[in-house]
């Protein structure tokens, strides 16, 4: 059970955040040795940012350009979703099925203009075109579905921005 008060994060605490942010296969000496901290207290910081739910999990990034080139698989999409009911009930429906979705890659609810962006990775073209028939075309509330085809990524990242540590942050030094 989470306590009920915001825990509060200090430098050490953002500069092990920062360093898995960037290389999350780091050994726990490694770590503890690039946040200046002894290996003990990097473990045990580490388990409470996890136990905290600031680290959901620790993946490796596969290139998908790279994958493209040896296997001959990949079709990146951002697709655009609009439904004819904005009902919670209708929102929720089709977030669960787009979820459960292994090519959805990522499932935004936005707002405003359509309802959902989602960033979908595909063999090629056809398994696009089923994932289409089975997520858009068979769901009747789907009133418009844009799609956008990847021809270049120019930029991917995953780090979430850190405060620095600080008064006017709010974190300690």
């Amino acid at each position: 059970m989470m306590p009920s008060k915001d825990p509060e994060l200090d430098a050490a605490d953002l500069r092990l955040l920062a360093l898995l942010q960037d290389d999350a296969s780091l050994s726990n000496q490694a770590l503890a040795e690039a946040a200046h901290l002894s290996a003990a207290t990097c473990h045990r910081r580490v388990q409470r940012l996890l136990a905290l739910g600031l680290i959901d999990k620790r993946v490796a990034l596969l290139n998908p350009q790279r994958l493209a080139d040896i296997t001959g698989w990949g079709l990146s999409v951002l697709v655009e979703i609009s439904l004819d009911v904005q009902t919670t009930e209708a929102l929720d429906a089709f977030e669960a099925r787009a979820v459960a979705e292994d090519a959805v890659q990522q499932c935004w609810r936005v707002s405003p203009g359509p309802d959902f962006v989602l960033v979908v990775q595909v063999a090629d073209m056809p398994a696009y075109q089923e994932l289409a028939r089975r997520l858009f075309s068979e769901d009747s509330l789907v009133r418009n579905v844009r799609a956008f085809f990847a021809v270049k990524r120019a930029k991917f990242g995953t780090a979430v921005p850190l405060p620095a540590p600080g008064p006017k942050s709010g974190l300690q030094a």
